[in-house]
């Protein structure tokens, strides 16, 4: 059995959550939350939550013991790209794609 946080329309690309998500997979949720505090990436806050999230789901929802778990799968999947245009010379324009993410991530109980 495993408890499951979702992120959703997370205003960051996808690669950059990927690159945190790496780091803490299968790891315990004590030591992936010392290497989310500690990793100096814009996607480490918005992780820190989610996981807070799984942790208080296992605990309230399925009766885990917040010692035990660990992270059993973390991914990353590419949400709506918003569209913005910025102007350039001679009245042309380039067009910005501010990409968006669904983040899942779930914690089992080790036995």
């Amino acid at each position: 059995m495993e408890a499951k946080a979702y992120l959703k329309y997370a205003r960051i690309s996808p690669r950059k959550v990927q690159i945190v998500l790496d780091l803490i997979r299968g790891k315990d949720v004590a030591t992936a939350m010392g290497i989310l505090k500690n990793t100096p990436r814009a996607a480490s806050e918005l992780l820190i939550k989610l996981l807070n999230s799984a942790i208080a789901n296992a605990e309230n929802n399925f009766h885990m013991d917040a010692t035990k778990l660990y992270v059993s799968e973390c991914f990353v999947c590419q949400g709506p790209t918003l569209k913005r245009i910025m102007p350039r010379a001679k009245g042309s324009a380039d067009r910005i794609l501010k990409r968006t993410s669904h983040v899942t991530l779930a914690v089992k109980e080790r036995d």
